[in-house]
């Protein structure tokens, strides 16, 4: 149940991908490819052959005449790029006996077009579109039909089957549910007198009476609690505190450090490699929108209390540089090069934004302490579209040397091959000029499909503008729980007429296009479409989790409010111990999503139940 967010998230894609294992697309202009081996192996006992995770074998059987073929390939995750050459398949002998053969491997992750060009500059001889299985053999026959017309058949076929990459995923889904089926279970009984004073002579009644309470729902066993003024002001602060909200940066934070980790080693659970959305894509923004969301009420809250604006804003600043200071020092990426040295330190980072967003937010929030929704708060509103107003000339008015203005693509083979330097453009840029290259992000997303070559940083300084707007959109969300306080229905509606016109927004901005829109959805731009479509998300889910969590009480939160209350200490925790165990160890073999998946699901699910203890043991660590 830890990581079940992230699980779920993915099922659809997974029951998809049983039901169409990869390997069986058609051939563009074809029938299905022939078969002259077994069919797709998905048993998990089976053996598979031996190769590169998210990889096939091709096998090039040319009985071509002299110059030979050249075989190049195109993913069709990769937009206006370029055909990168694989292979040359030298030529037939003269006989069908001693054909020209060159072995190659292919992605599997996303289609791919191949395509068959003479070696001398003759034109195209065939193309093909297809989707190969991870760990599949295939051949593919290039011959003439015809000796008078020279026409050329290119035939693929399947010698040996691929094994279905995605049951692990199914296999962990069911694991996770049964898990879930079995705590349902257990609550049911727990409603069972006989089965209560059971369990109470076997535990200690206070802390069992707080735990039925505060876990399981029971409304009927408050003696305990009343009886104890310390446990009854604690029980009095757990219930004015909106659970909804720890839950959702729970569900966040979990989903982080599952994708973190590693995320089974399956493409959806690692970042976009540019434009476009995977499951990686979307919680830090979530976590940055609730972190906006918990401003507002703590600020409120404080200032209610009788705390000063200048201590208010004191506070926001030290917390906001600790921040900083963690994520330079503590979980910066560059220890695993060694020692830290100033050479090559990376000064931004995913706390540093948290910081500095976290700090801007909480300073527009400090000066109008007024509890209302959207009119009080008019030059907050001004500054934010300065602000948007501001990225929006960098973005697409800033010269940038050898490379278009506006230019938002991600270099390298993209835009066939025009400006392989201009990774990210302005906001790329600005990051080398200001920081310089060796202090940002070395490997971005778009290192390996797109094949760039530049630094760059997706937590870089013109992107921390709309981080800015992300918390400033979750400070409005807090605003209106603030302002229509208990109106449940007047806090939904508002919720849900937000994330209406966020989506109105993302749709006008992208064209409902990945790619063709006026500013696609980018996580490592963080652009305006971006943070709309996120924030979007954000509100709808948060109405989800409000509703169900503090309105009908149906779900405690569990086991997502745990994180959500300790969400520094897990993450800072998971950064830090990665490489340790339990959270890692040596595998059998690397080339296995389903032992990537078992470990990366184990250290999330430890993580989740060292936050448990921590909240039975009262251990919160704030900054």
């Amino acid at each position: 149940m830890a990581a079940a967010a992230g699980l779920v998230a993915a099922a659809a894609a997974a029951l998809g991908a049983l039901l169409m294992a990869p390997g069986l697309t058609q051939p563009h202009g074809g029938g299905p490819p022939e078969r002259s081996g077994p069919g797709p192996r998905g048993g998990a006992a089976e053996r598979r052959p031996p190769g590169r995770m998210d990889q096939a074998l091709l096998l090039v059987r040319n009985e071509l005449p002299p110059p030979g073929l050249r075989l190049a390939a195109l993913s069709g995750a990769c937009h206006q790029c370029l055909y990168q050459f694989l292979a040359f398949v030298p030529p037939s002998d003269g006989s069908l006996s001693k054909p020209g053969t060159a072995a190659v491997a292919v992605d599997t992750q996303h289609p791919l077009t191949l395509l068959l060009n003479g070696s001398v500059g003759d034109g195209e001889l065939c193309k093909i579109q297809y989707h190969f299985g991870e760990f599949g053999n295939y051949s593919l026959v290039v011959k003439t039909l015809s000796t008078s017309t020279k026409t050329v058949s290119c035939d693929l076929v399947v010698n040996e089957g691929p094994i279905n990459s995605y049951l692990p995923i199914l296999f962990a889904f069911l694991v996770y549910m049964g898990i879930l089926a079995i705590l349902i279970v257990g609550r049911l009984f727990m409603k069972i007198d006989p089965v209560r004073n059971w369990v109470y002579k076997k535990l200690n009644p206070r802390e069992t009476d707080r735990l039925i309470n505060s876990e399981l729902g029971s409304p009927n066993t408050t003696d305990s609690v009343s009886s104890d003024p310390t446990l009854r002001l604690w029980s009095t602060a757990s219930r004015q505190r909106l659970r909804s909200l720890d839950t959702f940066r729970g569900l966040s934070l979990i989903i982080m450090v599952f994708v973190n980790y590693g995320g089974g080693k399956y493409w959806f659970f690692k970042h976009e490699s540019w434009n476009g959305l995977t499951v990686a894509d979307l919680v830090f923004p979530w976590f940055v929108f609730i972190m906006g969301t918990s401003i507002s009420l703590s600020l409120s809250s404080m200032l209610r209390w009788g705390s000063s604006k200048r201590k208010v804003l004191g506070k926001i600043l030290w917390r906001s540089f600790l921040l900083i200071l963690l994520g330079i020092i503590v979980v910066n990426p560059n220890y695993c090069l060694g020692p830290l040295s100033w050479d090559d330190l990376r000064i931004p980072g995913v706390l540093q934004r948290l910081g500095f967003t976290g700090a801007e937010s909480g300073t527009l929030e400090t000066p109008c302490p007024a509890l209302q929704d959207i009119l009080p708060y008019w030059p907050q509103w001004i500054f934010i579209l300065m602000l948007e107003a501001v990225w929006l000339c960098l973005t697409f008015l800033l010269p940038v040397p050898g490379c278009p203005r506006g230019y938002l693509g991600p270099g390298g083979i993209g835009d066939f091959g025009k400006y392989p330097n201009c990774t990210g453009g302005a906001a790329g840029y600005i990051d080398r000029l200001l920081l310089g290259e060796k202090h940002i992000y070395q490997h971005p997303s778009s290192s390996v499909i797109y094949q760039t070559t530049m630094p760059y940083d997706p937590e870089g300084i013109l992107g921390t503008i709309n981080t800015i707007f992300m918390a400033f959109l979750g400070l409005q969300a807090g605003k209106i729980i603030l302002f229509y306080k208990d109106q449940h229905k007047q806090i939904m509606t508002r919720f849900f007429i937000w994330s209406i016109a966020m989506g109105i927004i993302s749709a006008v901005l992208t064209k409902c296009s990945k790619e063709e829109g006026f500013i696609p959805v980018n996580k490592n731009l963080w652009s305006i479409s971006y943070v709309t479509t996120m924030s979007c998300f954000a509100f709808i889910l948060l109405l989800l989790i409000y509703y169900l969590v503090d309105v009908k009480r149906l779900w405690s939160g569990a086991p997502f409010f745990y994180p959500g209350m300790n969400s520094i200490l897990v993450y800072t925790g998971h950064e830090v111990f990665e490489n340790y165990f339990p959270f890692k160890w040596k595998m059998q073999d690397s080339q296995s999503h389903a032992e990537h998946l078992t470990q990366n699901l184990t250290a999330t699910t430890l993580w989740v139940i060292i936050s448990y203890l921590l909240y039975r043991k009262r251990i919160f660590w704030k900054i």
